[in-house]
């Protein structure tokens, strides 16, 4: 099967991998994939089994001025790349490049699923400080997302409440739930990288692993820690992950000096995906702080496998689908005060879990994925 796959992010260079990275290098083991690739970000050259298909005609960072500026040349190379390369379904999840996509693909009549995964107008609106800015680009991407939703022939999305968010707007979805890597996220033991960030065997953490942006309220856990120190001193934040696009961490930093507690807060900024679990594996609590209500109700985060599979207590805000597959690590808060209370429970009774995820492995949802792409084909060809 020949697959093109049109990603959310510049799939080379994007410091933090998405749902993307982990399904199709899991499905190029025994399919030919290709990727087109955005020159959007700066990180390190990631290695990769899919085939790259350059289509930047102007390398602008800024995300988007990238996107715009090289709309017209989407159109073009994404035509030139199912035509060559004889593709049998398309992938699309980009908003203004899935438009590009998905008009090819109906060009040459090859089927394209198309991937929700997260809700787009929303997302691309929390850049933008501006509400009548953000309310603008909110309305302008719910366009071009429903025109990619109409013109598509299977979605697929990551949480059972974005299925009856699609439904009641009209759309049919199938569930294709984010995962986690089984092999790599495993409990083990954190002590020598609490001895590398110079955390004490007797310090208390509370961690964060995930990109700095603000639809989480790590804020909120920094002004919550002058009570937890009064209750325990020796207690720190640990912050794994850094801000891509905005000015969140720089922020936080302020906060955390203006509050006295930065000598409490520790950044160690954006690491390797596959380093990730020792610095799971260096914190007591884990939290996913997830901010806006309207993305708490269709949300089901990657971290939440990730704490889960590493066995690590979870503080976390109300999330739904999150609280439907459930599990005895989740310790639930709606306030600052509950947080607190949450993490000062967690202080005085000590919890590590073993849980099974092999059901939401990488390598599951890739066969799932695998079951859409040849149902669609299928229906193409009918033997």
């Amino acid at each position: 099967m020949k697959i093109l796959l049109v990603s959310t992010q510049d799939y080379i260079h994007h410091p933090i991998p998405s749902r993307h990275h982990y399904i199709f290098e899991e499905l190029a083991r025994c399919h030919e994939v290709h990727v087109a690739h955005f020159h959007v970000s700066r990180g390190e050259k990631r290695p990769t089994r899919l085939i790259v298909e350059e289509a930047t005609a102007f390398p602008v960072k800024n995300p988007l001025l990238h996107y715009t500026l090289n709309a017209p040349y989407h159109y073009y190379i994404f035509d030139k790349i199912i035509r060559d390369n004889q593709i049998d379904v398309v992938v699309a999840a980009h908003i203004l490049a899935g438009a590009a996509v998905i008009s090819a693909a109906r060009r040459y009549r090859v089927p394209v699923v198309f991937d929700l995964k997260d809700w787009f107008p929303d997302s691309a609106a929390a850049y933008f400080k501006n509400r009548f800015v953000a309310q603008c680009i909110r309305k302008g991407v719910w366009e071009i997302t429903r025109r990619n939703l109409t013109w598509s022939d299977r979605i697929t999305t990551v949480s059972p409440s974005l299925v009856d968010k699609l439904k009641g707007l009209g759309f049919s979805a199938d569930l294709i739930t984010n995962g986690v890597d089984t092999e790599l996220f495993v409990p083990q033991d954190g002590s020598q990288t609490r001895r590398d960030l110079g955390i004490g065997d007797d310090d208390f953490v509370i961690g964060f692993s995930g990109s700095v942006e603000r639809w989480y309220a790590i804020d909120e856990m920094i002004r919550a820690l002058p009570e937890l120190i009064r209750y325990r001193d020796n207690t720190l934040l640990l912050i794994v992950g850094g801000s891509l696009f905005t000015d969140y961490e720089r922020e936080l930093r302020h906060l955390a000096a203006d509050i006295g507690v930065s000598d409490h807060v520790i950044f160690t900024g954006t690491k390797p995906y596959a380093e990730l679990p020792r610095f799971i594996a260096a914190m007591d609590v884990c939290t996913i702080p997830l901010s806006p209500p309207r993305w708490v109700d269709i949300a089901l985060p990657n971290k939440f496998f990730e704490y889960s599979a590493c066995g690590k207590p979870i503080v976390m805000r109300p999330i739904p689908d999150v609280t439907r597959i459930g599990g005895p690590n989740l310790f639930v808060y709606r306030t600052r005060n509950e947080f607190i209370v949450q993490v000062k429970t967690l202080m005085d009774n000590p919890q590590t879990y073993h849980i099974n995820l092999e059901n939401y492995s990488w390598k599951e949802k890739a066969r799932q994925f695998e079951v859409v792409f040849s149902e669609l084909l299928d229906q193409e060809h009918p033997k």
